[in-house]
């Protein structure tokens, strides 16, 4: 499953000089990731991929500590170390000069202080985003990156079906978040990628609620969301369980997303319209009078990061395309009653069919305890 860095790089020069650009720097660590193979969070230090198109050459600005590392991984090796009490631009403008009238940059990353330092030091450049060409390359997922995503979608799985068995009344919510982490490494994982979400009873109302002290209850929802990095990439999966017994209005709101979740898949088609998926599902729930307990777009793409490109929602006009991975994940949300949410992963391979990665049973499961 071997990534062609290489053409990434040539794409970004294309894109660069179709745009003018003199000179891009990519501070974004998903973006340093995606064009040269180097994996890397610099925290509060400075990590810069500069694409300068004045002669077609890349360097790559990492902190000093991370020198070997990246000049191993990456596929750029022209790598310039920076030590803690070096200022990071004055060491780029020692290196590109000043004669840059046109910088990009991922306008999203970039922070007052990094503007104000390029300010300073490139004083006659005028700026220009990057980040619409970036995020529209990364888009379209190759066959070797989607095996990557699926080794992700592997792990995830096997971490679901063994944590569930671990359910008992009276666990509280991190526990169960302990034991689904420590899966995540025993089966090969890098870690989570991102904060694994464990809700039960009333709080699996709270799309976005943080794992807590509640004990398991008979007769609870049981939320859990959770993904790990596997090789750089993502997964990304939700199924919602009932502890103990199951109420008959528990029943029909899982039945209900269930369905959702299914006509939002079903409805997936490359050349489709993309909020076509969100409407479609939408649909489902607002015809069972639920629509006000459903106030969140549907899905998002993943990859390299959790969250990417495209935005799944009911006015994003933009057509489905090949290459696409994303998640189609309806809920319903009631206050002080509980949630249920169920989300699957799907990729639209480089021949249009659709394939839906995520094989975890979707059927209601009662946990017993």
């Amino acid at each position: 499953m071997a990534i062609n860095y290489q053409n990434r790089l040539e794409t970004l020069q294309n894109s660069l000089e179709n745009q003018n650009i003199d000179v891009a720097m990519i501070t974004s660590p998903a973006n340093v990731f995606y064009y040269t193979g180097f994996n890397s969070d610099p925290h509060e230090r400075f990590m810069g991929l500069i694409a300068d198109n004045r002669n077609q050459e890349y360097t790559l600005f990492v902190p000093a500590l991370d020198e070997e590392v990246a000049a191993d991984e990456s596929i750029v090796k022209q790598v310039v170390p920076i030590s803690d009490e070096e200022n990071p631009f004055k060491k780029l403008k020692d290196t590109l000069g000043e004669n840059i009238t046109s910088f990009g940059l991922e306008m999203k990353s970039v922070s007052m202080y990094q503007h104000n330092q390029l300010v300073t030091h490139f004083p006659e450049a005028s700026y220009v985003d990057i980040q619409p060409s970036i995020n529209a390359q990364r888009l379209r997922k190759s066959e070797s990156e989607m095996g990557y995503v699926q080794q992700a979608v592997y792990i995830i799985e096997k971490v679901l079906a063994e944590g569930i068995k671990k359910v008992k009344i009276g666990m509280t919510e991190l526990e169960l978040t302990a034991e689904l982490e420590y899966l995540m490494k025993k089966f090969g994982a890098e870690g989570p990628s991102f904060s694994t979400t464990v809700l039960s009873g009333e709080k699996s109302a709270l799309p976005h609620g943080s794992p807590g002290d509640r004990p398991f209850q008979k007769g609870d929802f049981l939320l859990i969301d959770m993904g790990v990095i596997k090789d750089g990439y993502c997964s990304d999966i939700t199924r919602t369980f009932i502890i103990g017994e199951a109420a008959d209005k528990q029943k029909e709101i899982y039945d209900i997303v269930l369905k959702s979740n299914q006509a939002g898949v079903n409805s997936v088609e490359a050349g489709a319209p993309v909020k076509t998926f969100d409407i479609e599902a939408r649909k489902v729930i607002n015809s069972h009078g639920y629509g006000d307990y459903f106030n969140n777009r549907v899905g998002h793409g993943l990859g390299i990061e959790v969250h990417e490109e495209p935005s799944i929602h009911e006015k994003n006009e933009g057509l489905a395309e090949q290459g696409m991975v994303f998640t189609i994940e309806p809920g319903i949300y009631i206050p002080g009653f509980g949630g249920v949410r169920v989300e699957d992963e799907v990729y639209i391979n480089k021949s249009g069919k659709v394939k839906v990665l995520t094989s975890f049973p979707r059927e209601l499961q009662i946990l017993g305890v």
